[in-house]
């Protein structure tokens, strides 16, 4: 009997690496595996020239990595989706603590916040949630849970 056992990695296209690596190590993340420039095979791209850093939030070895990647061939194109509607993946959520401290540090650094944190109150729940782009657009929120 097959089954999925978690997510792996969730890659994120950059259109610079330095410039992202820098963004997502300001959320907290740090770099554990550095790949570089090469021909990346069986990702249905040929050429598929790129390099790449997947970054971890926390210690736990098995804890879910961000693929950050900068093509080279294909040259980066395009934009994020123009709204959260669009089908596909949309963004990123990261569960975190200390949201009001993180979005004030942010804030402060010069990410902008498409709102101000909103406590839902989802399924009878306790949490506070934000979003927010990263420098190429894409959508990331931050969630924090509380007890009820």
């Amino acid at each position: 009997m097959w089954q999925a056992l978690s997510i792996y990695h969730v890659n994120v296209n950059c259109t610079n690496l330095e410039r992202s690596l820098a963004f997502y190590e300001m959320l907290g993340f740090q770099a554990v595996i550095d790949i570089p420039a090469g021909d990346i095979p069986g990702l249905g791209l040929r050429p598929a020239i790129c390099r790449a850093k997947l970054l971890r939030l926390g210690d736990d070895p098995r804890g879910t990595l961000i693929d950050l990647i900068e093509w080279q061939i294909p040259a980066p194109h395009g934009v994020p989706y123009a709204d959260l509607g669009h089908t596909g993946i949309a963004r990123l959520c990261l569960r975190v603590k200390g949201l009001d401290e993180m979005v004030t540090n942010l804030r402060s650094r010069g990410v902008h916040f498409l709102s101000e944190p909103m406590t839902p109150g989802l399924a009878g729940g306790r949490q506070k949630f934000v979003c927010f782009h990263d420098p190429d657009g894409a959508v990331l929120e931050l969630m924090e849970f509380f007890k009820a």
